[in-house]
Order: structure tokens, then C-alpha cells, then sequence
């Protein structure tokens, strides 16, 4: 069963990819920013399957890769890859669902650094919503729309977000790991256009919650039901805090209880589109993350919302160059060291 993480104390940490080639280069960069709580960054310019979705892709029962597109192959029968999914699921056996290095070359090179020093490690895989609305069967219908299909998608990435951080905690012997559903396709919750059934995505997020025993968090860098998500109860919300802040902050009072019950916030204060990033300076962005917290703090002490706060860029870094995504990294990280200094 997923736990809340120990308290952050406004540090701070990244979202997703870099634009880095080399995995070596990316994690030196990542460690040397984000020292006390690093992440294991996406990159996809490496190729097709270290991109979004792709890269969670390889146990996927029918998987068919064509013309750089995910479909489900719907005219054979997969009934019995899928009730293996189901068989795992529930005998615990998340060994098949490893994570391999063409599908993330930066997590297999971080398994090979020792990390003791590091409080959390931190990791993101592909949600099942923003999955299962990325993948077709033949008549171009997202798999997510199918009921069983869902399910057993769901599954599948709660095995595979076991085996991440079980391989973390072996390997690095890091204390804590916190494993990230990277779920933009949220944004479409309560659209009339693209209609994602809540009580699916309430079950998707059950599955993976029993399974993973460190933290669980979710990351939606478009405004969302905010209410729902909440509910369910994640150890770290993370979210576009440089967009989308005045959208989360309408439930104010339930984002303080969250915060009471030691859930964790992820303020995405720093762009990472460059083009955003080079309007602002670190004192703008240092400004305007102290517009949410006097926000909030109004109604909640400064302790517990510093305490149960973290400083992010608003997304990953993909359309930057090395120089660039090392400058918005350092922007999270200066903002995180300011905020920490006040609150001593």
C-alpha cells in the first residue's frame, strides 16, 4: 500500500524529460541540481521508445508500433497475455514488467550510482489514462474505452511502478522512492468531448495504490478536477503552478487538508517551455511562488505549507537545448534554496 512521503521541506526536483542525449550527462546534470531529491528524467530525443507512453510499452498484451503510432492489435485474441496481467497482478509477480534500458536508458544508468545520501528518488511512468487515450485498436477507438482493457492496463503499469521502485531501493539503496503516473490526458476530465469515466480512473489509481508500497504521486500539467484528484489521496500532487495556479487554488480548503493529512504539493512555479522561461528571471518566479504561498498561508501556517511543499519546473524540459534545461533547473533549485533559508 503507497504512503505519504517524509515531509520535503520545499525542496526541490524535476518533472519528466531533458533534452540530453547522453543518460550519463542527464543524470550528472540531475544530480548536481537536485541533490537531496532527485529524479530519474525521461529522454526521449534518444529515439521512439524512450517517449511518453512508448516507453511503458513493452508488456502491453497486442501491442503493435507502426508508423510511430501505439495500436492494439484487436484481431487476434489476447485473452491469454491479458489474463496473465491478471495473474500477476495478483500474485505480486512484477519481475516480468522490468523496465529496459531502450525503453529508459537514464533509469538504467542511475542504477548504477550508489545513493545513500539522497532522501527521495523519485521517478514517473506513463499514467493509465494518458496511455490507454494514446493507444488504438483498429477502428482508431483509445483503448481506454474499453472497460476491460483498462483494467488490465491499469494493472500493467502497477506492476511496472512496483518493479521501478523496488529496483530503485535495491540498486541505489536510496531511503524513500516516490513513483509519478505522468497523466495529462486529466485535463479531460468532465469534458463532454473526450469523456474519461471517473469511477475508472478511481479504479486505475486503487490498483496501482495497493501495489506500490513507497510513495505515489500524479502529475497533470493541464488544469483538471482538481477536487477529484485530491481525493484520491496521492502522496504528491504535482501540477503547472506557473499556469494553473489560480484553477487549483479555487479549493483552497481542500488543498490545506490535504496538506494537514501530509500530503505533498509540487508547485510547478518555473516554465519549461524556454520560450516562457526567458520572460522571467529567478526573482520574478521567487515572486510569484510567494503570491501562492501568502494565498494559502492566510488560512494555513507557513511551517506546514513549507513543509508539505515542493519547487518544480511546471513540466519536463524537452523542447530546450543542455544549457537551457540546466538554467530552468537551477531556477527551481535557487527558489527552493530562498524559500528554505526564510522559513529557518
Amino acid at each position: 500500500m503507497s504512503k505519504m512521503i517524509t515531509s520535503p521541506h520545499s525542496l526541490a526536483t524535476g518533472i519528466g524529460s531533458l533534452p540530453n542525449i547522453d543518460p550519463l550527462e542527464a543524470c550528472q546534470d540531475v544530480l548536481e541540481i537536485f541533490p537531496e531529491f532527485p529524479y530519474i528524467p525521461s529522454l526521449p530525443r534518444r529515439g521512439l521508445l524512450e517517449r511518453i507512453v512508448f516507453n511503458d510499452s513493452e508488456q502491453l498484451p497486442g501491442r503493435i508500433i507502426l508508423d510511430e503510432r501505439l495500436f492494439f492489435d484487436s484481431s487476434s485474441d489476447q485473452t491469454a497475455a491479458m489474463e496473465q496481467v491478471y495473474m500477476d497482478y495478483v500474485e505480486k509477480n512484477f519481475a516480468p514488467y522490468a523496465l529496459h534500458t531502450e525503453y529508459s536508458s537514464a533509469f538504467t544508468e542511475m542504477m548504477m550510482r550508489k545513493l545513500p545520501a539522497v532522501s527521495i528518488l523519485k521517478f514517473q511512468i506513463t499514467g493509465p489514462v494518458t496511455f490507454g487515450m494514446q493507444v488504438v485498436d483498429e477502428s482508431k477507438r483509445p483503448i481506454y474505452f474499453d472497460a476491460q482493457l483498462a483494467d488490465v492496463l491499469g494493472k500493467m503499469l502497477a506492476l511496472k511502478a512496483r518493479w521501478c521502485e523496488v529496483e530503485m531501493q535495491e540498486k541505489t539503496g536510496v531511503k524513500e522512492t516516490l513513483i509519478f503516473l505522468d497523466e495529462p490526458y486529466l485535463a479531460s476530465l468532465g469534458s463532454s468531448v473526450v469523456p474519461i469515466d471517473r469511477e475508472t480512473v478511481k479504479a486505475n489509481w486503487e490498483d496501482a495504490a495497493a501495489l506500490v508500497e513507497g510513495g505515489l504521486g500524479i502529475h497533470c500539467c493541464s488544469n483538471t478536477d482538481w477536487e477529484f484528484i485530491i481525493g484520491l489521496n496521492p502522496s504528491v500532487i504535482s501540477l503547472d503552478a506557473y499556469t494553473t495556479a489560480n484553477e487549483f487554488l479555487l479549493y483552497a480548503d481542500t488543498i490545506i487538508t490535504y496538506m494537514e493529512r501530509g500530503g505533498v504539493v509540487a508547485w510547478g512555479i518555473v516554465p519549461s517551455d524556454p520560450q516562457l522561461f526567458t520572460t522571467e528571471t529567478t526573482n520574478s518566479l521567487y515572486n510569484k511562488y510567494l503570491k501562492i504561498r501568502t494565498n494559502l498561508c492566510n488560512r494555513m501556517s507557513e511551517d506546514l505549507f513549507d513543509a508539505q511543499s515542493l519547487i518544480t519546473p511546471s513540466c519536463g524540459i524537452r523542447f530546450a537545448d543542455r544549457k537551457m534545461a540546466r538554467a530552468i533547473m537551477q531556477a527551481a533549485a535557487e527558489i527552493s534554496r530562498r524559500i528554505r533559508e526564510k522559513s529557518t
